[in-house]
């Protein structure tokens, strides 16, 4: 008889050190998905090699979930560029199969809006796309609300899924 015992995971906030391993989960998961580099998707985001030190800006986080010491997830919160200020993003969120269903994206959301309210922001703006269902179902748990035009200037012209979030 064998026992499935759940595998742990830790989420903790990204280091220098990680840039590589999140880089690698996000092109990953992009290409399952078939989210290219073309449409403007993240993986065309010119600073992806660099998250630690995109997210050491003031109002930024980023957090990673590891798993048996691998990097196998992540996501952050920054200011949503060309807005206004009191505006954020919901940025990255990105995890490996191995972890999904798991609540693991949920815990990173919610700790990702918390600290957007202590940093001073009253609404959380994210873009995805049709094909991540699941993302999509969680946002709308999180509260939030479907938008039909784009804010800010993120460069995600494909991501065709708009919601906005009161914080």
């Amino acid at each position: 008889m064998s026992v499935i015992t759940p595998v742990s995971a830790t989420l903790r906030r990204i280091t220098a050190d990680d840039n590589t391993a999140i880089a690698h989960v996000i092109r990953q998961v992009s290409a399952e998905y078939g989210l290219t580099a073309d449409k403007g998707y993240t993986v065309a985001d010119p600073n992806l090699d660099e998250l630690f030190q995109v997210y050491s800006q003031p109002g930024a986080a980023y957090w990673v979930v590891e798993q048996h010491g691998l990097v196998v997830g992540g996501g952050g919160v920054a200011p949503l560029g060309c807005s206004e200020p009191d505006i954020c993003e919901l940025q990255k969120m990105y995890f490996l199969p191995t972890v999904r269903g798991k609540g693991m994206a949920k815990k990173l959301a919610l700790i990702a809006l918390d600290h957007a309210r202590e940093q001073g922001f009253k609404h959380c703006y994210l873009e995805t796309t049709a094909f991540l269902r699941e993302a999509i179902g969680l946002y709308e748990h999180l509260g939030f609300e479907h938008i039909s035009k784009p804010l800010g200037c993120t460069g995600h012209v494909d991501c065709e899924v708009r919601m906005l979030k009161p914080l």
